[in-house]
């Protein structure tokens, strides 16, 4: 009786065993990616002055509160003043949030964005950035199609490469809106960082996008993969033309409620460099 206790146990043992390696085989498999030889089509290292705002050969600006707090319900006013976005003359861009009556609104800080200056279908989009931490601050570096003029969201298409509640600063999510999964039920997935922070350091945060698939990645590793069946079992596909950039601090908003008396200001994103390859 004894040696059949302990063979059952030894059983146990390797069948635990063997269900852990079978499970980092997967995530191992998961990670190893056709190397696509990325060719640099556009970047901005912000390298300039102290002060200065962005390139405007690179970026254009979002100005106001848009419609409805640009659609969240978000708080701020955008401006273009250097108080709200500029070069820290160590090579990054800073975007600021500042607490103050400014407009009607009662928090100002910006939105840059490359439409109509840079648009790409398909290929690699990445930045190196250190998010603020508080509740009701938004942090988001995302993508929209060029034809938003034309067709308005969502059917132009969304690809958020990395967002982020304020309150939560470990953990970020990558989504994706479109016709019949957009506003409160998009394609989404989080990412939570083990015993780290996003406010306390830098991370990459990028997307690879070709006529198949949309996979997310926070510092190389692949943490979503979505492919277009999976889209299109639950509505349209619409990551077939260009989209340009966009990088923004909003505060308040749906996603993530208001500041609260433990938020303090300003509170800052700092943007190390963005790369896009094709």
């Amino acid at each position: 009786m004894e040696n059949t206790f302990l063979f059952k146990r030894y059983d146990l043992v390797l069948t635990f065993v063997l269900m852990i390696l079978l499970v980092s085989c997967n995530v191992d498999d998961k990670q190893k990616l056709e190397d696509n030889n990325w060719q640099l089509t556009w970047s901005d290292e912000f390298d300039g002055a102290s002060g200065s705002l962005p390139d405007a050969t690179k970026w254009a600006f979002d100005i106001g509160t848009g419609n409805n707090g640009w659609g969240n319900s978000e708080l701020e006013y955008y401006t273009k003043r250097s108080e709200n976005i500029s070069l820290n003359g160590k090579g990054n861009l800073v975007i600021t949030a500042i607490k103050e009556s400014f407009q009607g609104s009662s928090y100002t800080s910006a939105r840059i964005k490359t439409k109509g200056i840079f648009e790409q279908q398909y290929g690699r989009f990445e930045a190196r950035l250190q998010t603020p931490y508080g509740q009701g601050l938004w942090p988001a570096f995302w993508m929209l199609g060029n034809n938003d003029d034309s067709v308005s969201w969502p059917l132009c298409g969304e690809i958020d490469i990395m967002e982020l509640r304020g309150q939560a600063p470990s953990t970020m999510s990558s989504a994706l809106h479109g016709p019949g999964y957009s506003g409160a039920n998009p394609i989404l997935k989080s990412y939570t960082l083990i015993n780290d922070r996003f406010d306390t350091n830098f991370h990459i945060f990028a997307v690879e996008w070709d006529e198949n698939k949309i996979d997310f990645f926070v510092d190389s590793y692949l943490f979503h993969r979505v492919n277009k069946s999976d889209v299109e079992a639950k509505g349209q596909w619409v990551y077939d033309h260009p989209f340009f950039l966009i990088l923004n601090l909003a505060v308040g908003g749906n996603f993530l409620g208001s500041p609260n008396s433990q938020t303090s200001f300003p509170q800052k994103m700092t943007i190390d460099y963005v790369r896009v390859y094709k």
